[in-house]
């Protein structure tokens, strides 16, 4: 199974659906709280170039944030992407 990082912020709305979706799927991921967290959320803007949030990579591959993951799932290239 790939390895899923996912960069988020509290209570954000769009982390929970990103956070949701992979869940109903069995995946597990690696939750980085970065809102608060200056070096975080650095790390966060130079990886993917963004300040969004949630920001996923799916084995180290950004992704792109919540939008872009329910895409990938509705073209059916999620799946794929996490080895499912």
């Amino acid at each position: 199974m790939a390895k899923v990082e996912m960069y988020t912020k509290a209570f954000c709305p769009f982390c929970i659906k990103a956070k949701a979706l992979l869940k109903n799927k069995g995946v597990d991921f690696i939750d980085i709280p970065a809102a608060m967290d200056r070096d975080k959320r650095k790390e966060m803007n130079q990886r993917s170039g963004r300040n969004t949030f949630p920001q996923i990579f799916i084995d180290g591959k950004h992704i792109g944030g919540c939008d872009d993951i329910h895409a990938l799932d509705k073209s059916g290239k999620l799946d794929p992407l996490l080895g499912l």
